[in-house]
This record gives structure tokens, C-alpha cells and sequence, in this order.
């Protein structure tokens, strides 16, 4: 068989280009749609993601502010900050980079945001939104899967999916978003019994474990489309999913390779996520 490969990039063009005609628009009509990106601390890899998600905003005509503060700020002054960005009518999105230091509590800290400019979809009022099936916000990465079914044509409606990892962030809102759309799903976690069995009677395959090829094409059902959330580096500085990519091309009908895969979808739809929040803005002016 030979697997399809799923684009993110191209996909995530798309929809960038999408994303700057909006923004266009709302920048004609007096309204510049506005992303404030806060980095706490000097993480190496949250500094090249928060990077990356303000270049991205820039290229789509969005305002982004990018606001970065020592690690030892406390949580006082960071809910102040976040209870200013609140109050700015020139900013339509806020997202505070995780994960935070151990001394901030980081579910204080989301809930702190105006849930009208929670872009990354993860206060609770916008969890409880997407579990009753009426999104305000899609967390980004579960929304630009889903976008990749979309784009393939795939048949969620009746599917039996199985997402492998259940965090907050990405296994729990793709449940949600796949039951939404029809599926029959199954979250499996790290004490999941014979996880093969599972994985192997699906047709739609989500993997977010940060477990580097766990997943392999001996555990995969013939024909199944699996998506590749995990980004590895491996002991010889190369890059990896949390899918054995070799061994599951040979199976599946189309898979997400890493990279190139589910990361510029997730800044495409965070994009995406600001130019909504900025349109509902002017449209209650």
C-alpha cells in the first residue's frame, strides 16, 4: 500500500492566506486584529515556538506583541499583566506560553484570561463550551487535525478513532472534536491494556504520547489514516514523530509525516483563533 502523505505545510499556507484576507478586511474596516504572546522564563523551545507564532502573525497581517519576562516573575505580577491584556481593545488574543515556572500555577493563570481571548482554547468556560458541542475556541492543534481530515477527505461519521495520550492540551479536545463530527472514540493513556489491540481496530489513529515511535506499523489497521502529534529529537539530533513513520507508511492510507506534519497546522489555527476572536470583537462594537 502506499500511503498518502498528509501536507501540513501546504495545508497551513492555505489557510494563512485565508487568515490574511481577513485580516485585510478587518484592518480596512479600523479594527487590526491583535495577538499579545507572553514567555515567561528562558525555555529553549518555547522561545522558538513563541518566535515562530509571532513571525507567522506579522506575515498574516495580524498586530502581535511579544512580551517576555525573567523566570522568576511572580504570579501577582503576570495575572496583572494578563488582567491589562484583558482590558486592551487592541488585543483580540492572549497566550501565555507553556509551561510556565513551577512557582506559577498555570490553571490560575489561563483562567485569568478573558475567555473571549483565549486563543489557545484552554480556559474551562471554553473546555465546557467544546464538550457540550458549541466551540467558542478549538484548542489548535485538535482544530488543525481536524482540518487535515477535512482536507482528506476522510469519513469521521461512523469511524472508530483511537487517540493515544489524554492531556488537556491534545488528546481530550481531539475526542471531543471526532465524537463531535460522528466518530466512535477511544482515549487510551500510558496504562492502557494491550494498546495494540486498540490502535489496531481503528481507522482513524491520533498519536500525542511524546514517546518517540512508539506506535508502529505492526500495531496500525491496514488502510487507517493515522496523525502524528508528537515532535521527538533523537540521540542523533534528527527529528521524529511519536509513530514509527517507516513501518506505518507501509500500512496506512495516509499519514502526517514529522516535520512538516500537525506543527504548522497548529500555528495556522491559531491564527485562525485570533481572526475569529477579532471578528466577534467588531461585530459587538
Amino acid at each position: 500500500m502506499t500511503a498518502r502523505i498528509i501536507d501540513g505545510v501546504k495545508l497551513a499556507a492555505s489557510i494563512r492566506e485565508d487568515v490574511a484576507k481577513r485580516a485585510a478586511n478587518l484592518t480596512a474596516a479600523g479594527m487590526r486584529p491583535g495577538l499579545a504572546v507572553i514567555l515567561v522564563g528562558s525555555d529553549p523551545a518555547s522561545q522558538v515556538y513563541v518566535r515562530n507564532k509571532v513571525a507567522a502573525c506579522e506575515k498574516a497581517g495580524l498586530h502581535s506583541v511579544m512580551e517576555q519576562y525573567p523566570a522568576d516573575m511572580t504570579q501577582e505580577e503576570l495575572l496583572k499583566r494578563i488582567q491589562a491584556l484583558n482590558a486592551d481593545p487592541t488585543i483580540h488574543g492572549i497566550l501565555v506560553q507553556l509551561p510556565l515556572p513551577k512557582h506559577i500555577d498555570s490553571h490560575l493563570v489561563i483562567e485569568t484570561i478573558a475567555a473571549s481571548k483565549d486563543v489557545d482554547g484552554f480556559h474551562v468556560s471554553n473546555a465546557g463550551l467544546l464538550m457540550t458541542g458549541k466551540p467558542l475556541f478549538r484548542p489548535c492543534t485538535p482544530y488543525g487535525v481536524m482540518k487535515m481530515l477535512e482536507s482528506e477527505k476522510v469519513e469521521i461519521r461512523g469511524a472508530v478513532a483511537v487517540i493515544v495520550g489524554a492531556s488537556n492540551i491534545v488528546g481530550k479536545p481531539m475526542a471531543m472534536l471526532l465524537q463531535s463530527a460522528g466518530a466512535t472514540v477511544t482515549i487510551c493513556n500510558s496504562k492502557t491494556r494491550d494498546l495494540a489491540w486498540h490502535t489496531s481496530h481503528a481507522d482513524i489513529v491520533v498519536v500525542a504520547t511524546g514517546k518517540p515511535r512508539m506506535v508502529t506499523g505492526s500495531m496500525i489497521k491496514p488502510g487507517a489514516v493515522v496523525i502524528d502529534v508528537g515532535i521527538n529529537r533523537t540521540p542523533e539530533g534528527k527529528l521524529c514523530g511519536d509513530v514509527d513513520f517507516e513501518s506505518a507508511k507501509e500500512v496506512v492510507s495516509a499519514i502526517t509525516p514529522v516535520p512538516g506534519g500537525v506543527g504548522p497546522m497548529t500555528i495556522a489555527m491559531l491564527l485562525v483563533n485570533t481572526i475569529e476572536a477579532a471578528e466577534r470583537a467588531r461585530a459587538n462594537t
